[in-house]
């Protein structure tokens, strides 16, 4: 089973690394862009050196010098196998990206700079949420943004989008102003398309009105070892008591919680809100 597990992970990290790849080999090559993070300060690099200096500096060189320091950071604070994985895609993704046959950047052939910031987006949010879903992260400001979320309890990709536009608006005054806004658009894209496909790190709360609340909270608590709080009340429609169970939980647990306290008490009353911030102590399973 954990053979099985392994696999799966790795399958699914080497498909997001094998699409980080043919997205910049095709969709931001063709439109010129300059993606967000240390994937578009590595394609600052590579471009300054080819106009200035006339040297071709391979892109897996400059995207592992470069995650480097965040890599140790995530070694040390946030877990020793997601951080494996995650160089793992590092490396596998600048090599691919350097070596990548023809055949399959030909098959991609967009004249249009407004698509290809859009399609690009959205294939880059597609890479990014394959590699969270298995554990691991595509590296540079996803170290940082997965940090920022497991230390103070806030989904960080928003603030990455906005230190991003901070670095294109240096490739905008160093290159070309139009490659730097539809590079926004890019980086806008995949922000959104990956509050979209993953949403690990966000937190929803839970309002429960139930006539079991024992019951209810036991599976909580068993289900994503999280506490809640009981306020008790009474139903103006049937005239009896009742009881509010209010709990946050992270966004994924949602979707197994909410039938199974339906099975648990089919007359339960189930309001899920998202939670823009959150203080206090929140329980997060450790990364491997």
């Amino acid at each position: 089973m954990a053979e099985m597990k392994t696999c799966k992970r790795i399958a699914f990290l080497t498909l997001g690394a094998a699409i980080m790849a043919f997205n910049i080999n095709t969709f931001v090559h063709a439109g010129s862009l300059i993606p967000g993070g240390f994937t578009g300060i590595t394609l600052l690099v590579q471009e300054c050196a080819r106009r200035f200096w006339g040297a071709a500096i391979p892109f897996s060189a400059v995207i592992v010098i470069l995650n480097a320091v965040p890599a140790f950071i995530s070694f040390r604070y946030i877990g020793r196998w997601f951080t494996i994985y995650s160089c793992l895609v590092i490396v596998l993704s600048g090599l691919l990206t350097d070596f990548m046959p023809p055949m399959f950047i030909e098959v991609i052939k967009v004249h249009d700079t407004l698509l290809s910031a859009v399609f690009g987006g959205i294939l880059s949010a597609l890479a990014t949420s394959l590699c969270l879903h298995a554990g691991a992260t595509s590296g540079g400001t996803d170290f940082i943004a997965i940090f920022i979320s497991e230390k103070y309890q806030r989904d960080a990709w928003n603030y990455i989008l906005a230190g991003n536009c901070v670095v294109l608006v240096f490739a905008g005054a160093l290159f070309d102003l139009n490659t730097a806004l539809y590079s926004i658009i890019f980086q806008f894209t995949t922000t959104m398309g990956l509050n979209a496909f993953y949403k690990g790190y966000q937190q929803m709360t839970l309002f429960v009105v139930t006539s079991r609340p024992d019951e209810v909270y036991s599976l909580i608590r068993d289900q994503t070892n999280h506490a809640a709080t009981a306020f008790t009340g009474q139903g103006y429609y049937e005239k009896s008591r009742r009881v509010m169970l209010y709990s946050v939980v992270s966004a994924p647990e949602v979707r197994t919680l909410v039938p199974g306290i339906k099975a648990v008490d089919p007359g339960a009353f189930i309001n899920v809100i998202k939670t823009d911030q959150l203080g206090g102590r929140f329980y997060r399973r450790p990364k491997d």
